[in-house]
């Protein structure tokens, strides 16, 4: 009867762990699939140059700092590892949907359309594995730097710290992956500089979503009998 009740005090924990992993998998899906895309976003203040998949990303590092603030690194990490495995997953999906040809008259994509929208898919899949999972536990692994450091006080500090660092190694990585050879050094730097200024920046204007998210599922967490 103890392990009934201590399952079922469980279960609104397990559905929130659920919750933010689903968040930070479906981010980093979606920014994988529309990272090819290059558009420019204009705040007033200043026009970035970004790529498409810059927009949903920066959810996948607020994901994590909540997952590590209440589930602990252990958790966090495996989440990341989650979405390195949802990401190859994707990567093969799109690599197989190449494989058959479209039937005559398809209402949906053709052969041509499929390569034109998806071709660079494997590319831009392959740069942020490579940019994602060195980043990604850099973000956890420097959250607990700083929660350690400041005896888990300042949630700020170590939201804003960890994920402005490692958001810069992160889109460094994934824009020399990406478009090595296609764009001159001039190019990529620009760019490396806008995504990382647009991350930074999404980073700062995250912090009330973190005291507000943490605050919300440290009430939902269940009380020890």
């Amino acid at each position: 009867m103890t392990n009934v009740a201590n399952r079922a005090q469980e279960r609104p924990t397990d559905t929130l762990f659920l919750m933010l992993a689903a968040v930070f998998l479906s981010a980093l899906v979606t920014c994988n699939l529309i990272a090819g895309k290059l558009l420019t976003v204009n705040l007033g203040f200043y026009e970035f140059k970004l790529s498409a998949g810059a927009l949903p990303y920066p959810l996948t590092f607020l994901a994590t700092d909540l997952l590590s603030e209440l589930y602990g690194r252990r958790r966090a990490n495996k989440v990341v590892w989650a979405g390195f495995v949802a990401s190859v997953f994707a990567l093969l999906a799109l690599w197989l949907g190449d494989q058959f040809h479209a039937f005559e008259g398809s209402p949906g994509f053709s052969d041509e359309t499929y390569s034109e929208v998806f071709g660079k898919a494997p590319r831009a899949i392959s740069a942020s594995m490579t940019a994602y999972l060195i980043a990604q536990f850099l973000d956890v692994r420097l959250f607990h730097f700083w929660k350690t450091l400041t005896n888990g006080r300042h949630l700020w500090l170590r939201n804003n710290a960890s994920t402005i660092v490692s958001q810069l190694l992160d889109s460094l990585l994934v824009i020399l992956v990406l478009f090595w050879g296609k764009m001159s050094s001039g190019e990529m730097f620009t760019i490396i500089l806008d995504l990382w200024f647009f991350k930074a920046l999404a980073a700062l204007a995250d912090t009330p979503l973190f005291y507000l998210g943490t605050w919300f599922f440290q009430r939902k967490q269940p009380r020890p009998l």
